[in-house]
């Protein structure tokens, strides 16, 4: 296990990760979940073996320190993920991100583009607002204080045992904050960062999940929009072929 301190304060972002060749893979999860737990099994297939790989957790989640006075924005995500780059010596990284970790990973790109020289997003949250289904949305309709005393156990109550397992390892300060700056979203939006990229760009929609809004919008812009039969939110679990696919840059 390895740690950069991110806030200033002492507390540090953690991860793991194996040896191998560059660019590093560097892979982010989502809202209360854990970067191994999402990632590991897929980094161990044959065509993405050797290849250095880090599994980050966000601050607020996994073994990562959860400060109480962190704002936890989208921003605030992206640079301490940038603590964990400069403090492993990475560069020219490709960056695989899930959910409000594609947030994270855009907002990043724009911040420290030497740091990020490919983009693999599995429904990745590109525009504010998302919609009132979305874990983010929920968790966000509560105040803080409410979320914290009682509707954390509520939502955890209501997502179902796998989203559950890592949630519950998050902070609920830490969580309710995430959604909240996810429902904000960056400035300018993530969707308009994406589009404004120069970088190899894949952006993976489960088949289950609906047509990803102005897919053609960011086709026009380079982003290699890609729709993945048999698989929801959670494509590295329903269709692990076609992400380890994705990510080795075969589709």
């Amino acid at each position: 296990m390895k740690q950069a301190e991110f806030d200033g304060k002492g507390s540090c972002i953690r991860w793991t990760e194996t040896p191998g060749a560059r660019p590093a893979r560097v892979y982010v999860h989502g809202l209360g979940s854990v970067s191994a737990v999402y990632h590991a099994h897929i980094a161990a297939r044959p065509e993405l073996a050797g290849r250095r790989s880090l599994f980050v957790d966000l601050p607020g989640h996994g073994i990562s320190d959860r400060p109480e006075g962190y704002g936890y924005s989208l921003e605030g995500h992206a640079d301490a993920l940038a603590a964990v780059l400069d403090e492993a010596g990475v560069t020219g990284a490709e960056l695989v991100a899930h959910s409000m970790g594609g947030a994270v990973a855009i907002v990043l790109a724009r911040r420290r583009p030497e740091l990020v020289s490919r983009l693999v997003l599995t429904e990745a949250n590109l525009d504010a607002h998302p919609p009132v289904t979305a874990g983010s949305s929920e968790i966000a309709s509560y105040e803080e204080g409410e979320f914290v005393d009682d509707g954390y156990a509520r939502v955890l109550e209501k997502v179902g045992p796998l989203w559950a397992a890592t949630m519950r390892l998050a902070d609920p300060r830490a969580l309710y904050r995430t959604a909240v700056g996810l429902r904000r979203g960056s400035d300018p939006v993530m969707r308009t960062i994406l589009e404004g990229l120069e970088i190899d760009r894949v952006y993976l929609q489960g088949e289950l999940s609906g047509e990803l809004p102005d897919s053609e919008g960011l086709e026009a812009a380079g982003v290699h929009v890609v729709t993945v039969p048999g698989a929801g939110h959670n494509v590295m679990f329903d269709n692990p072929e076609a992400f380890a696919a994705a990510v080795a840059g075969n589709v």
